[in-house]
């Protein structure tokens, strides 16, 4: 196993409220990272870091992930064109959990600024209604009006 570049696990105290930064990756060797539009707040994707993705994150200013579908370290955009550029990171409490203010770079002729990999600004474009016991014909609401690019053209395959 090779080194870390992140401090070891502090005290509960330092590591709760201290200056260390020593994130803490789950059994899988990942950690879930939000990412927030870093101008209007929107949640735009929930995805996952491992070590090297979140170092690259950091280093770069540019967000990283691991793919868990296709096991393989992501640089958001660099199929789609649509980057994140990192504002601000930050960790939660425990430090088991990463959420970035970012800036969602596009490329115009691939929809530019777009987040979700089925073409929408966010992957959470659709809300689930509450306030009633769920059936199975629930059905969800969707919160933006069209997709910003047709994800056959931008990533050359049909799911």
């Amino acid at each position: 196993m090779t080194k870390s570049v992140f401090a070891s696990r502090p005290d509960k105290s330092e590591l709760e409220t201290g200056t260390v930064f020593s994130p803490k990756f789950d059994k899988h060797g990942l950690l879930p990272a939000i990412a927030t539009d870093a101008t209007s707040g929107d949640v735009l994707m929930l995805a996952y870091m491992n070590e090297q993705a979140l170092a690259l994150s950091i280093e770069t200013g540019i967000a990283h992930y691991w793919s868990r579908s296709r096991n393989e370290l992501w640089k958001k955009g660099e199929t789609s064109g649509n980057m994140q550029r990192i504002i601000e990171l930050r960790t939660d409490c425990d430090q088991d959990a990463i959420w970035m203010k970012v800036e969602q770079q596009g490329a115009a002729r691939k929809g530019g600024g777009a987040a979700c990999h089925v073409g929408y600004k966010s992957c959470f474009f659709r809300a689930v209604p509450t306030g009633h016991s769920p059936t199975p014909d629930l059905t969800l609401d969707f919160k933006e009006e069209a997709p910003l690019f047709d994800p056959a053209e931008v990533y050359g395959k049909k799911d």
